[in-house]
């Protein structure tokens, strides 16, 4: 499995610079007011792909701190809550000394969605 991966992944990158080689001639972006940007246009499509790349992580900065707030509230949340004791174990029915189990509240899990 572990060559087959390699293999793949082999693929993938030569395909990519045999890409890269067939398109070395220069492509025009145009900008506002009359200007541009001439470059080769793999060099503008890498520049596209990573801008994407950047736009989409900002997009998702917010929810993860939203859920990362909320992840530190909770904890804080549950270390400062006092622990709650222990009841002593009872002997079963049956005499034998297995311990009953205790009955300690759990704590409520919240679910994060989008």
């Amino acid at each position: 499995m572990k060559y087959i991966l390699w293999l793949l992944k082999a693929a993938i990158f030569f395909t990519l610079f045999a890409f890269a080689l067939n398109n070395q001639h220069d492509a025009t972006v145009n900008f506002f007011f009359g200007t541009y940007w001439r470059a080769p246009l793999v060099l503008v499509v890498l520049v596209a792909f990573a801008g994407g790349l950047v736009v989409g992580a900002l997009g998702m900065l917010p929810g993860w701190w939203k859920h990362r707030s909320g992840a530190a509230n909770q904890r804080l949340a549950e270390s400062s809550a006092t622990p709650t004791t222990m009841a002593a174990p009872t002997p079963s029915a049956s005499g034998d000394a297995v311990a009953a189990a205790p009955t300690a509240d759990l704590p409520i899990v919240r679910q994060h969605g989008l």
